[in-house]
């Protein structure tokens, strides 16, 4: 499955859009990235050696733990296309798993463990 990088950031753009209200009100300082693979170093942080191993990865603070302590960088949530695209076998599914992913990342920004972003990303 191939999805050019424009064609993929629209998918995720749409994917955004179709995020229920109540969680784009509550999503602050948060930037969502498209990149073809995970760095190095992001792959050794989470002890994975495989670079189609990781689909999404949140970096930064969760909102529960969030201190109001002045302005700050936006925590990130990269969603990795090629290792997305490898997954799937189709557009559907493809744009399915963008939506589970990020909906996985999403739910770490929110202060799920792995087990509750799990399920959040589930369709």
């Amino acid at each position: 499955m191939q999805i050019d990088q424009a064609s993929f950031e629209k998918i995720v753009a749409e994917a955004i859009d179709g995020l229920p209200e109540k969680f784009l009100k509550r999503m602050h300082n948060v930037a969502i990235l498209v990149e073809d693979f995970p760095t190095t170093e992001q792959r050794k942080s989470l002890r994975i050696r495989d670079k189609y191993g990781l689909l999404g990865l949140f970096e930064g603070y969760h909102q529960s733990s969030r201190q109001n302590f002045g302005p700050v960088l936006p925590d990130r949530i990269t969603l990795f296309r090629v290792p997305i695209m490898q997954s799937c076998s189709t557009p559907d599914e493809c744009r399915a798993q963008i939506t589970d992913t990020l909906k996985h990342e999403i739910a770490h920004h929110f202060g799920s463990d792995e087990k509750g972003a799990r399920k959040a990303g589930k369709r």
